[in-house]
């Protein structure tokens, strides 16, 4: 397996040439614009003429003593409708809930370069809810379930060296619960990267997932694509692994590369990255979820995970795995990578569909006795050893 071989990831840090990230990031994280406001309609109230009733009354009594009788009581019935004017109360229908199924489509996005670089080719698979039966293979092609949406944007990043696809059953659970997902492939750290492998070259990574998710959402603001109308462009989250764990955090959080439109973070045994030259954790926060398997001593070790959690703010959660490595949990079908599936869903629906009781779904799914521990407290013990390449603090 492609995994058993990855080099190892917290090697000696070679410092990448300087960069100019600011003009980069400006150009793909323009505030995506506000849906259309719902106008409220003024209610008016109508006056009751009480003198045509009291005159009713008065000829009904009138009427009733030139009978010679007791005044009898008088019905009066409601209007009635005809035709089209007639209306019946329908209940609302309710959207589908998850699980969905799968369908899959391939985009090519083709990023500017700056000034003197080169363009960056993007490969980009994107999966979605889609009209078919929950729990069957993804497909490609198979028509979108467009009346669960607008869904959420997840964009993923895959680890050094590590093809985006291995992580299918992940990216399968996620968008079967109800999420758009994309999994780029970035230049220079792909197995199949025609340049070869350079990893000093994730420094450009974070814009290039900024570029992906505006990418995406203008094709769902386009009509009659795919994605047409599928994504929600107001709840945007990303998840990475390893080094793309590394670069999700700084998209989400450094002020080197930060895009305001991402609204959650998943860190998949990641870590913080003295090559992004930003500060770490900049207002507001972002929800954060950290992922770390205990025995992952040569990767990333648990010291980098607990680095960055204690280092950030709340709202924040971390997911120990007790006994996985650094690939275990996230790429070998069993409940490890079953639990890892569900904690994540119940993190970016609390925090990206809003659903407060996925609160205590995340911490029913989270415990599980010998398999995984999940806290949310402000600060974890210190970890033994350092974390290479990180910030020190």
């Amino acid at each position: 397996m492609r995994c058993q071989t990855l080099p190892k990831r917290r090697g000696p840090i070679v410092a990448p040439p300087e960069r100019h990230f600011a003009a980069r990031y400006r150009r793909y994280t323009a505030p995506v614009s506000s849906r259309m406001q719902r106008r409220r309609g003024n209610v008016r109230r109508r006056r009751v003429v009480l003198g045509a009733v009291v005159a009713l009354v008065a000829l009904g009594v009138a009427l009733a003593a030139l009978g010679g009788g007791a005044p009898t009581a008088t019905r009066l019935s409601p209007p009635t409708t005809t035709g089209s004017a007639a209306t019946t109360v329908t209940p609302a229908s309710q959207p589908p809930s998850p699980p969905f199924g799968v369908g899959t489509d391939s985009f090519t996005l083709t990023e500017p370069g700056a000034p003197g670089s080169t363009v960056r080719t993007l490969p980009t698979t994107v999966r979605y809810p889609a009209i078919g039966t929950p729990g069957t293979p993804d497909q490609a092609g198979v028509a979108p379930l467009r009346s669960g949406g607008p869904y959420p944007l997840l964009v993923f990043s895959e680890g050094y060296d590590i093809s985006p696809e291995v992580y299918a059953l992940l990216l399968d659970a996620w968008a079967a619960a109800g999420y758009v997902v994309a999994d780029p492939v970035y230049p220079f750290t792909s197995p199949t990267s025609p340049g070869g492998l350079l990893r000093t070259d994730i420094v450009h990574h974070p814009a290039d997932l900024s570029y992906v998710i505006t990418s995406l959402l203008d094709d769902s603001a386009a009509h009659g694509g795919t994605l047409s109308g599928l994504i929600n462009p107001a709840e945007v989250g990303v998840i990475g692994h390893s080094d793309g764990g590394d670069v999700s955090l700084a998209a989400a959080s450094n002020t080197c590369c930060r895009d305001n439109r991402i609204k959650a973070a998943v860190i998949l045994s990641g870590a913080e990255l003295t090559w992004f030259p930003g500060t770490y954790y900049s207002t507001p926060a972002v929800p954060l979820l950290v992922v770390q398997g205990t025995n992952d001593p040569t990767f990333n070790p648990p010291s980098c995970s607990i680095q960055l959690y204690n280092q950030a703010p709340q709202p924040k959660y971390y997911l120990s795995m007790i006994g996985q490595t650094h690939v275990s949990a996230y790429l070998l079908a069993g409940p490890p990578l079953d639990v890892v599936a569900k904690v994540t869903i119940d993190f970016l629906d609390r925090y990206l569909q809003h659903s407060a009781p996925k609160l205590g779904a995340m911490t029913r799914d989270g415990t599980v006795p010998g398999l995984a521990t999940l806290t949310n407290t402000s600060s974890m013990g210190p970890a033994a050893g350092s974390c290479p390449g990180a910030p020190a603090g």
